[in-house]
């Protein structure tokens, strides 16, 4: 009787922003890790997931969209996904139906020695013979790419595929993590995130992107978890917008977020939260440093 051998590695999901990753890697990972709103650049951290299995562990990396960096958050960004490439024992480069090469964004892949594979989301929107062209398109010019996957993310089209190559490709190695491990980042961490993805499904246009959260209390007691956060902004117009008349968008952004947290958590949640103004936060590395987007 031969065991089967044991397998662990890292595998990275980038992309540009709005392909899906943070959806993928909900759906790969079977929890709600990576906030996933329709706008673009909703991730601002490498988020890892852990899979494990009796002969596995899979630990996914969730990275910011690839982009041009404008100031130093974007940097800051930048950086996860360098370091997670660095990292990864296998790359799953996720393109969306409607997206065609671009060379500032794509030849980098031309020359990583990590095994990719290209995953091309969304077909569930697929019109034709979409799907079948977008794979000759991406052979064509990613020809170093040899696995080309589509799926749907939202629907679970073709993840079991995707999941099977997955555990192909990564190394027989002992697992990183403890079994019962479900990410690297702490309770307060999904707690923030939570309550930044509710600001992106609420308000428009650069609020979200001038928003920063940080969870200043998180105790956990038998029955109830008590959390006090703050929502920082960049000027007082928009802390204005954050709070709403009355106190009514405020009131709805806690409220979502509890219950989306309560679900997470599974418990019982009291949050508070206030709105503070730090200009121009996103620009200013002393306060990226704070936020935890660089190192001390």
């Amino acid at each position: 009787m031969t065991t089967q051998p044991f397998k662990a590695g890292f595998v990275s999901i980038v992309g540009k922003p709005n392909v899906g990753k943070s959806t993928l890697m909900n759906r790969l990972v079977g929890e709600h890790l990576s906030i996933a709103t329709p706008k673009a650049q909703t991730t601002r951290h490498r988020i890892m997931g852990i899979l494990n299995g009796e002969t596995y562990q899979v630990v996914y990396s969730d990275t910011p969209g690839i982009l041009e960096p404008k100031y130093p958050l974007h940097e800051a960004m930048m950086n996860y996904v360098k370091v997670s490439l660095e990292d990864a024992d296998l790359i799953l480069l996720v393109v969306e139906l409607g997206e065609k090469y671009d060379p500032l964004t794509f030849d980098r892949f031309k020359k990583i020695k990590t095994p990719v594979i290209l995953v091309i989301n969304k077909i569930d929107q697929a019109k034709g013979s979409q799907v079948e062209d977008k794979v000759s398109h991406w052979k064509e010019n990613l020809p170093a790419i040899k696995t080309i996957i589509p799926v749907s993310a939202i629907t679970g089209q073709n993840i079991a595929q995707l999941f099977e190559t997955i555990i192909e490709l990564i190394p027989e190695h002992p697992a990183y993590f403890p079994q019962d491990e479900l990410s690297d980042k702490s309770e307060r961490f999904f707690a923030a995130e939570i309550i930044r993805e509710k600001i992106f499904m609420n308000l428009d246009q650069e609020i979200p992107y001038s928003t920063e959260v940080v969870v200043t209390e998180f105790k956990e007691e038998d029955t109830i978890i008590r959390i006090r956060a703050e929502i920082y902004v960049e000027r007082d117009s928009q802390k204005g917008i954050i709070i709403g008349k009355g106190g009514s968008m405020l009131k709805k952004l806690g409220a979502e977020a509890r219950e989306e947290m309560e679900r997470f958590f599974a418990k019982k949640v009291f949050l508070e939260t206030h709105v503070k103004v730090a200009d121009n936060w996103r620009k200013q590395k002393d306060k990226l440093r704070r936020f935890g987007y660089l190192d001390n």
